[in-house]
């Protein structure tokens, strides 16, 4: 028999929204199953070309910082049960490292980051789309509290960062994407339910796949 192509799942919203939480909470709901989770963040483009200097004006909240091609080509790859190398992003020297990671294919692909829905084709791949919507103040403190404990930045630095590229570029290119997703998810990992709902319909899939 030939096999169904792996489900993918896309879980998008804003830093700080709860996204990470909510696939990982997918992930350990089902620790026996053939469940895989692939990041954006790994995708994003290779700067070996630019200056140190130039590097360090890149915008990773816009879509032109990542390599979505590719994402999508790895995808299909995937889909065809065939074993990808994922790239692994060095933040130290903002740009990709000389390692990566190979993945072996499986049978249900959790695919999350911020502006994932924003590609009409890797949109089209999405078997289901959600979206973790969570308000200004709830992320911005989420942000500041992850960015001083666990990357060493200065309160200053993040509060600047933030207004002058993430919100801007969160209601530009990601917040917009909202009306593209199946399922809204309030408050990310602490919504319960909405996992609950979730988890139940991925059951379903693992149920039904032979």
């Amino acid at each position: 028999m030939t096999k169904k192509k792996p489900i993918i799942i896309g879980v998008s919203g804003g830093s700080g929204s709860g996204k990470t939480s909510v696939s990982r909470a997918i992930l350990d709901h089902f620790p026996t199953h053939s469940i895989m989770m692939l990041e954006h963040d790994s995708y994003y483009k290779n700067q070996d070309h630019l200056e140190f200097e130039e590097r360090l004006k890149t915008n990773y909240d816009h879509p032109f910082a990542f390599d979505t091609d590719l994402l999508i080509q790895h995808l299909e790859q995937l889909q065809n049960y065939q074993a990808i190398e994922k790239p692994v992003y060095d933040y130290v020297n903002h740009t990709r490292s000389k390692e990566v990671i190979v993945q072996e294919p499986q049978e249900v692909i959790v695919l999350e980051g911020i502006l994932i829905l924003e590609d009409e084709k890797l949109r089209n791949m999405m078997d289901i789309k959600i979206y973790v919507d969570t308000d200004d103040d709830t992320r911005i403190i989420r942000r500041i509290k992850r960015d001083m404990e666990e990357r060493g930045r200065t309160l200053d630095s993040i509060i600047e960062q933030y207004l002058t590229v993430v919100k801007p570029m969160y209601h530009q290119f990601i917040e917009p994407t909202k009306r593209y997703a199946d399922i809204i998810v309030p408050e990310g990992g602490e919504n319960y339910v909405a996992i609950d709902l979730i988890n139940t319909k991925i059951k379903s899939i693992f149920e039904n796949k032979d």
